[in-house]
């Protein structure tokens, strides 16, 4: 008999619904139930594409004695962290509060008033690596909970009140943000840079795109040594390993110093927000395999995580065939039968190694010997053709791992996620001249708007025509700042009016009266805090992309109160993310965004029969730029058209541009020359 959970429609809920496990989805049945049975909690939070979230499912909560023991003594929750952040960001605190450590699956036990008293992660089914059998765990609360109630309490009462601290933080008053702090941040990241094997920090490694990105927009304000450390940190991870050769994407991070050997799940926000860091650093140097990385990894989420209507797909797994990677991995003798035939084939072979004994585990994960214009070098050819040859052996490949079973797809598609996506495709439709990936765009935003927002609300996620879960603060700035990019590129004022709509209900549903916003718009009876935490995990913080969208909205709205709540948040957290810059990168990007001079295009058409911005919003023409906002209209005006249009007209009915910093307007230019020679002035 299934439990509880086959009523879900989360894949990873999906999962243990056969579990002997009599698991409750987080509700008020659940928890009821342990207060009047008087029952701890056990709540274990995972994700679908989580590789010991399954090892767990496998040694314990598919085991009986252990299932049976579960279900006796304690009320079992199980949550997705990808539909609750909330839960997941509140439990994950408190488990590193008790263990100064924190990971997927999350195990925490509750008193039946929600709070947390004991925790960890991963627990094995006999006692090895130091640590107790998950059963030995169960038996040791459950004599402490008959025994020494007073205790449990005790402890509960500590990190509750820990939570309640750690939780509280107020803006201050400011009016600008200060660039020395934004200096001292790019001078830390530059002096812990791991200069041998890249990155930041000790094995395990994440890619870090929000850092890296950071580094891309101080280049802009004459640190060239940014520049370089970010330019070394995306070498390091295309050349394989954590970046998926074959079939292109990024896994999720890598458990060596030296990228090589991946935990092999591939997530929608990783790839997104890489893609686009690889966008902006191949139109800042020109350097053709930044765009190679970018196309490829966008082409994977189009080919692989996209549904038929437009949405992106979550994740996919690390597993399959019930192995850790094994989709991925190759013996010498599959390669070279793959290849057999090929002229490409040594290219393909000067490139990446491989080892008769392999370099993982008896297998071989494809790892290039140097980065690719030094190999192109090596082979006198120009990068681009090299990687035009190279791509040849690699399809070759792509077809022959194509037959194998494929790691399940977590296909719920999260707004968060797809607003990161969103993004990356609308900026690279333009700046690469794809249309497929602008259409890409527009079709996630029209399928967003109109299966995710119902009643005046938005929704978090959507899997086979069921929306779930109310919106978090993360999906409503980051959808609105996404909508604001896209309109950029695509003059349609749709996109316009439903991020300013967003953003209102940001300011009117999340708001603090303390100063910056909670990341859930309500306290429900079933969750002991409203969370509001600033700090940005493998996702940029829903405060830092509320300060982005209101910055946005400001620079087309020039409604001056947007700017003010934004810079009230930016500079709360400016000490905060000097100090701690890996830890908070979003926000040192928007805050570079904020300190200015912030320059807004505006150009006008006659008429919609004229395309001007195909010519003058050219990526040679207006080139890419962190602090640069393009837009265009024709006449008339649409009634959702931004202000930054108002009493701009067309001079000599002729397409009329309007260059200004910080709404300051030079003289309206209708010369196309002299708009090319004005373009650049003034803007580091």
């Amino acid at each position: 008999m299934p439990n509880r959970l086959i009523k879900e429609t989360s894949p990873y809920l999906l999962q243990h619904a056969h579990n002997p496990v009599d698991w409750y989805p987080w509700g008020d049945e659940a928890l009821q139930k342990a207060k009047l049975e008087n029952k701890p909690i056990f709540l274990s939070i995972g994700y679908a594409a989580c590789h010991w979230c399954h090892v767990m499912e496998e040694e314990s909560f598919k085991d009986p004695r252990t299932a049976s023991y579960l279900n006796q003594y304690f009320v079992p929750i199980k949550v997705d962290r990808e539909e609750r952040p909330d839960l997941d960001n509140l439990y994950m605190s408190a488990v590193i509060s008790m263990t100064g450590q924190g990971g997927w699956p999350m195990s925490v036990f509750l008193t039946p008033d929600l709070k947390p008293f004991y925790g960890g992660t991963y627990f094995p089914p006999v006692p090895r690596y130091g640590m107790p059998s998950f059963l030995e765990v169960l038996e040791g609360i459950q004599q402490v909970w008959q025994t020494n109630r007073q205790n449990i309490e005790s402890v509960a009462e500590k990190v509750s009140e820990y939570l309640q601290e750690t939780n509280q933080w107020r803006t201050v008053t400011a009016s600008q943000i200060n660039p020395e702090l934004l200096d001292q941040a790019a001078t830390n990241l530059i002096r812990h840079y791991d200069r041998q094997n890249g990155g930041w920090g000790r094995a395990p490694k994440f890619p870090q795109p929000m850092v890296i990105e950071f580094l891309l927009h101080r280049h802009f304000r004459g640190q060239p040594e940014s520049l370089e450390i970010a330019r070394h940190a995306l070498d390091v991870m295309q050349g394989g390993g954590l970046w998926d050769v074959v079939g292109g994407g990024f896994h999720r991070y890598s458990t060596d110093s030296r990228w090589l050997v991946p935990h092999f799940e591939k997530m929608l926000y990783d790839n997104a927000l890489l893609a686009q860091t690889y966008l902006h650093a191949y139109l800042l140097t020109g350097d053709i395999e930044y765009r190679y990385t970018c196309e490829r990894t966008l082409d994977f989420i189009l080919r692989e995580m996209t549904h038929s209507s437009g949405g992106f797909y979550s994740s996919l797994d690390a597993d399959s065939e019930g192995e850790e990677g094994r989709y991925y991995l190759w013996s010498k003798t599959e390669i070279l039968t793959a290849l057999q035939n090929l002229p490409e084939r040594e290219i393909f072979l000067a490139t990446y190694p491989l080892p008769d004994e392999g370099n993982f585990e008896g297998k071989i994960i494809l790892q290039s010997r140097a980065p690719f214009n030094i190999l192109a070098a090596d082979q006198g050819l120009p990068v681009q053709e090299y990687l035009k040859q190279l791509d040849i052996p690699i399809q070759a490949l792509h077809r022959a791992r194509s037959e194998r079973i494929r790691p399940h797809t977590d296909d719920k598609i999260i707004v968060s996620w797809n607003a990161l996506a969103l993004r990356a495709f609308a900026e690279a439709g333009h700046y690469l001249q794809r249309q497929d990936y602008l259409l890409a765009a527009q079709r996630n935003a029209a399928f967003i708007l109109e299966n995710l927002i119902s009643e005046n609300t938005l929704y978090r996620t959507w899997r086979q025509g069921i929306s779930r879960t109310p919106a978090f603060l993360e999906d409503y700035a980051g959808l609105a700042v996404a909508l604001l990019t896209l309109y950029q590129f695509d003059d349609n004022s749709r996109w316009y009016f439903e991020a300013q709509r967003l953003v209102e209900w940001v300011i009117g549903r999340f708001k603090d009266p303390e100063g910056g916003f909670f990341d859930a718009a309500q306290q429900s009876s079933n969750i002991p805090l409203l969370p509001k935490y600033p700090q940005d995990n493998p996702i940029p913080s829903g405060n830092a992309l509320a300060a982005h969208a209101l910055m946005l909205l400001w620079a087309l709205d020039e409604r001056s109160s947007y700017q003010e709540i934004a810079l009230e948040l930016l500079a709360t957290l400016q000490q905060t993310a000097a100090e701690y810059p890996t830890a908070f990168a979003y926000w040192l990007q928007i805050q570079d965004f904020a300190a200015g001079p912030i320059q807004q295009v505006a150009l006008v058409s006659p008429s919609s029969s004229f395309q001007p911005h195909l010519q003058w919003f050219s990526p040679a023409v207006t080139p890419y730029h962190p602090r640069r906002i393009r837009v265009y209209a024709s006449l008339p005006l649409s009634e959702h058209a931004p202000k930054i249009f108002e009493e701009k007209s067309t001079i000599q009915n002729q397409p009329t541009a309007y260059i200004c910093q910080n709404f300051s307007c030079k003289q309206p230019l209708v010369d196309f020359e002299q708009y090319v020679r004005t373009i650049s002035e003034g803007l580091a």
